[in-house]
């Protein structure tokens, strides 16, 4: 398994985030994710997108970062927000996730930002379990879904002391 640096429109990227969008339409049993997203908002310095490849050259995991600060979504100032996390099911378990989220994490905090946040919900609690033994905690909800009573928000705090 290799991890690549991918724009957010490259047919890879698109073909998993589609597969996303229908997992998530399965688990809570609507559209999927509305957020509105573009590629340019994971351009480095500003953001990253990933997508992990198998030894064949397919892909089969994807994850990025955005830049967020202060606004009336709930952003603080120096917030990544963690987008688009997902493995296909037949390359789970495998620590992919795990791997793209630390490479996520790094690139984040060299850009200087100072906090990772995400949102996920509870029809996904392998996301949870992911985050939580990965250093996330709850925290205050903020982005699209935050007055959905199934959404929750974690973060992670990226400063070294």
């Amino acid at each position: 398994m290799h991890i690549r640096n991918i724009p957010y429109d490259h047919p890879d990227a698109v073909k998993l985030d589609d597969a996303v969008q229908l997992e998530y339409a399965a688990r809570y049993e609507d559209e999927g994710d509305a957020t509105p997203l573009d590629a340019g908002m994971f351009v480095p310095p500003r953001g990253l997108y990933l997508l992990a490849y198998d030894s064949e050259d397919r892909p089969v995991a994807s994850g990025g970062w955005r830049t967020q600060d202060a606004n009336d979504k709930g952003y603080a100032d120096g917030d990544a927000e963690l987008k688009r996390m997902y493995v296909v099911p037949e390359a789970r378990g495998l620590g992919l996730a795990r791997r793209i989220l630390a490479a996520l994490e790094e690139d984040a905090r060299a850009a200087g930002r100072i906090r990772m946040v995400l949102e996920t919900g509870t029809a996904q609690p392998e996301a949870i379990g992911l985050y939580t033994s990965s250093g996330y905690e709850p925290c205050a909800k903020f982005g699209l879904y935050r007055e959905y009573e199934n959404s929750r928000c974690f973060a992670k705090l990226l400063t070294r002391p």
